[in-house]
């Protein structure tokens, strides 16, 4: 009995426990309230109630960047951040107040694109507006170098097999990793909203001025090339725009043309198959004539250069030959010997070695036959190139002095790996440089043809398998003049 009288008893005191609690926290009890918590770089600038109204306030205020970049839409900046948060604080801050801490500043952010480039361990990052924009530039850069055209047919497999000469693309791409993001980027870094802008920027690099010239008469694209350090290869690349199909084109007097250093960005390589006709350069002969005096001289046979068709395997980037190599070749016409005769005369010059040598010969071609010209005499780069590049007969093929003379030096040099330099004894000096092995001394009497080497490509400044064949009137490096190698031979 006692046991049931205490259960309601208790159930009694609970209740008004319970209603006394209540009544005490009357009036100091709330309910939680959600809201969001703003951030910039870190530091918290306030509680809000509506963080779209914050967005929309933003966009609505940001009419500057708006038309300055063309967009329908500002965010907030680089750093700013908004998370929920449950309070039961009512101390809220009016979205008006988050704007006025940041509305100074230059850090807002339009939607765009953020193009990485990885080369190597460096990467470069490009903002764009529109992921066209950098798309339209790749397809100017790859203008810029090949025939757009033949770049399409690679790409939809309809290249046309080729008749007599032309070429084929084998293969292109970019050695570049290259990545595209879609991304809120900052107006305070550099965007690109323009084609054009962006196209310079990748075939010039950083920080160089769009310089132009205005083609007066008599003016020829070497010329202009020539002028500003240029190649007239670099001059075309630079005015990809102009449709120019080689350096015989035609400049309009009056007409602005770029003569800025290309330096791309990018590295577009890409692999040919080309079949062209190349010239192959006639040799010089003296015959003696014992019935004439030693003042009589005069060409007896015209020489005439020779032609072959050359198939080739060729590596390129960016417009430049980095490897060739002569997979099969046709004379087309055979170089005819320029045939000088001149009355009897001896002529003989002693090197240090105690040796002589008969000066009377002419001058002869380096390489074997089959051969490419790769790279021209004249500017490249912006720095004079001299002497030129020739390619195809292979690694290890020989080299022969171009004439007769004495070695005046046989060594190694950083850039230019084996290099042997002949004194021709008559002002004119020869240098051979990126061979594989040299065959002769410092000191050493040669004759027109002698071998002095191998082909390679030693040295720092070598890309692929060549000659560097150089010309001086005078000693190379102390005061000779380089000309193109090639006059020796007209």
């Amino acid at each position: 009995m006692k046991q049931s009288k205490l259960v309601p008893f208790t159930l009694i005191i609970i209740v008004l426990v319970l209603i006394a609690f209540c009544g005490f926290t009357k009036g100091v009890y709330k309910i939680p309230k959600t809201g969001y918590k703003v951030y910039l770089d870190g530091n918290e600038l306030g509680f809000i109630e509506s963080k779209d109204d914050l967005y929309k306030l933003i966009d609505k205020e940001q009419k500057e960047i708006k038309n300055e970049y063309n967009v329908d839409k500002v965010y907030p900046p680089k750093g700013f951040n908004v998370n929920k948060y449950i309070s039961y604080s009512d101390n809220y801050v009016t979205t008006d107040e988050i704007y006025n801490n940041i509305k100074n500043g230059d850090n807002f952010t339009v939607r765009g694109y953020k193009v990485t480039i990885k080369k190597g361990d460096e990467e470069i990052i490009i903002n764009v507006l529109d992921k066209k924009i950098f798309e339209d530039s790749i397809k100017n850069i790859i203008k810029a170098f090949i025939n757009y055209d033949e770049y399409i047919n690679y790409l939809n497999d309809t290249q046309p097999e080729i008749v007599d000469v032309g070429e084929i693309i084998d293969s292109l791409y970019f050695e570049e990793t290259i990545t595209i993001k879609d991304t809120l980027i900052s107006v305070k870094d550099k965007i690109y909203t323009e084609t054009e802008d962006l196209t310079h920027y990748l075939l010039f690099g950083d920080d160089v001025k769009a310089e132009k010239y205005t083609v007066k008469v008599g003016d020829t694209i070497a010329s202009i090339a020539e002028d500003n350090k240029l190649n007239s290869q670099e001059f075309l690349i630079a005015n990809a725009d102009l449709n120019l199909r080689d350096e015989t084109s035609l400049l309009a007097v009056g007409e602005q043309v770029s003569i800025a250093l290309i330096n791309p960005v990018l590295s577009l390589t890409y692999d040919l198959t080309l079949v062209e006709d190349n010239t192959v350069y006639y040799s010089k002969e003296t015959k003696y004539d014992y019935s004439k005096n030693s003042s009589y001289k005069e060409i007896t046979q015209k020489g005439v250069n020779g032609i072959t068709r050359n198939t080739q395997k060729v590596h390129m980037i960016n417009g430049e030959i980095q490897k060739a190599i002569i997979i099969n070749s046709v004379e087309l016409r055979a170089p005819v010997t320029e045939v000088t005769t001149r009355g009897r005369k001896y002529n003989y010059v002693s090197s240090n070695q105690g040796t002589y040598i008969d000066l009377t010969g002419d001058w002869k071609w380096p390489t074997n036959s089959p051969y490419i010209i790769t790279s021209p005499y004249g500017y490249r780069g912006g720095r004079i190139h001299e002497g030129i590049d020739i390619s195809g007969t292979g690694y290890g093929s020989p080299i022969y002095a171009a004439r007769a003379g004495i070695v005046t030096e046989s060594y190694w040099q950083n850039t230019g790996g084996n290099v042997v330099i002949i004194d021709h004894q008559n002002g004119y000096y020869t240098m051979y440089a990126h061979l594989s092995v040299r065959l002769v001394d410092k000191g050493q009497a040669v004759a027109a043809g002698t071998r002095v080497g191998s082909m390679g490509c030693s040295g720092s400044m070598c890309t692929g398998t060549h000659l560097h064949f150089g010309a001086y009137n005078g000693r190379p490096y102390q005061g000779g003049i380089p000309f193109d190698p090639r006059k020796l031979y007209q």
